[in-house]
């Protein structure tokens, strides 16, 4: 299986300042296979992996000692019975958030020996920065990696040719070709999801009774960082509030409210665990933004009236029990659950796109005078010093006013929509099918050239 990524990181390798890699992410998300086999094995000659999350005493004693560089590299050298020559060897600390003393060499490493190629991954990193460990600011090279989005899913079931060709046609001004592929690739992404064990197993196999199994196991998993990483009490709201995530997409407005955890809950109750669950890169969480016509936008965020939407589209259907039958084959149920798992999987598009900040927009919110009004635009993003407005449909049926009372309010340049209707452009309305939601850079940098053959 391919990753975007990859191609990042073979800049990273040649270029003439390069500092040690932080590569970071939720477990499970493919950091190590990207590093090792993608990267490692095909672009190096040696590749010497250190597994930090299994150190043993020996290991640790080495970085409790001197951590100057080059005697880094000859024990590990030694020890792991490998040559690590600075042009050709790819040297890898996994999980180097269990070893604190290991992150704090690759400060070292960009004083003192640059020569050498450093990657790390990082899977909690964030849990572990709280906890005290000093990071090595302005010495790394940062990367984050994603679960797979749509455009990677295609390529793993064997659609990379028909996705370059839709992507050359945007940037040529053409309509791309509809497949009937794209669409059933799509509804099988929203079953299975983006995590790379799931997606190789659906797409050697296309066996949904081991995908399922998959999924529960990468559930069970983040449960036992829980109870790892923190104390009892801790690990308890942290599953409470984990569990909790898919009661809020039962009610018609999605925003995240304590009393959904239980009836008593308060936010002070549950600070921590809402900062765990977003350190540990298993949420994300969208807040409000009032004004749709300020820049910056995290400036202007309400961060105390948010949504929380969970990493994975495949891991919340597992998480809320909905059969995969459900998804593929458009039962009625999914009538009443398609616009939550449509808004993350369109939130999913945009973080792997990118657009790391985005929020929701709410009618009146800008005016403490008046209640805040039903209008609600699903996300609200950034780019190129513009606010783009977005709305996501999950079917055909596209009809909508909030959408219309933010263009009416703002007149933003441009508006997007995602849905399952075809490419169509109408006075500044982009409406991009769902199956070509990886292409939204694309469309974006076209916006102009659409207007103008709109003309």
């Amino acid at each position: 299986m391919q990753r975007r990524l990859l191609q990042e990181l073979l800049k990273w390798k040649t270029h003439p300042k390069r500092k040690p890699l932080l590569l970071e992410g939720a477990r499970q998300v493919g950091k190590t296979y990207l590093l090792e086999t993608l990267f490692g094995k095909d672009y190096y000659d040696h590749v010497l992996r250190v597994n930090f999350e299994k150190a043993d005493l020996e290991l640790l004693n080495l970085f409790e000692g001197s951590i100057e560089p080059k005697r880094i590299i000859n024990y590990l050298s030694i020890r792991e019975n490998k040559p690590v020559h600075p042009n050709n060897t790819l040297v890898i600390f996994d999980e180097i958030q269990e070893v604190p003393r290991a992150l704090t060499s690759l400060k070292y490493f960009w004083e003192e020996a640059p020569e050498y190629h450093i990657a790390a991954t990082g899977s909690l990193l964030g849990i572990a920065l709280h906890g005290g460990t000093s990071f090595p600011v302005g010495k790394v090279d940062r990367m984050r990696l994603y679960p797979m989005d749509l455009e990677e899913f295609y390529w793993a079931m064997d659609l990379k040719s028909q996705s370059d060709e839709a992507r050359d046609a945007i940037n040529n001004l053409r309509k791309p070709l509809f497949s009937s592929s794209f669409r059933d690739a799509l509804l099988q992404y929203l079953a299975v999801g983006g995590m790379p064990a799931a997606v190789n197993e659906w797409s050697e196999n296309k066996n949904m009774i081991n995908v399922e199994s998959i999924l529960k196991n990468i559930l069970s998993d983040f449960k036992d960082d829980f109870s790892k990483h923190t104390s009892n009490t801790e690990s308890r709201k942290i599953a409470n509030l984990w569990r909790a995530i898919p009661n809020q997409f039962a009610k018609e407005n999605h925003k995240f409210t304590y009393k959904t955890i239980e009836p008593s809950a308060r936010s002070r109750d549950y600070a921590f665990a809402l900062d765990w669950l977003i350190d540990a890169g298993l949420i994300y969480k969208i807040d409000l933004v009032p004004h749709g016509d300020k820049l910056p936008l995290s400036f202007y965020a309400n961060n105390t009236d948010f949504k929380i939407y969970t990493l994975d589209v495949g891991l919340l259907r597992r998480l809320t029990h909905l059969p995969s039958s459900v998804v593929m084959g458009e039962d009625n149920i999914w009538s009443n659950f398609g616009g939550a798992f449509t808004e993350q999987f369109v939130l999913q598009q945009l973080r792997s796109l990118g657009f790391e900040e985005s929020f929701y927009w709410m009618g009146n919110a800008d005016n403490s005078l008046q209640p805040k009004g039903k209008s609600e635009l699903d996300f609200v993003i950034s780019y190129d010093n513009q606010i783009i407005p977005i709305e996501v449909k999950s079917g055909y049926n596209v009809k909508a006013q909030s959408l219309r009372v933010y263009r009416n309010k703002y007149h933003p340049r441009l508006s997007i929509r995602f849905s399952l209707k075809n490419l169509e452009y109408n006075e500044g309305l982009l409406n991009i099918p769902l199956y070509y939601s990886f292409l939204l850079k694309d469309f974006i940098n076209q916006k102009d050239n659409f207007a103008a053959n709109e003309q």
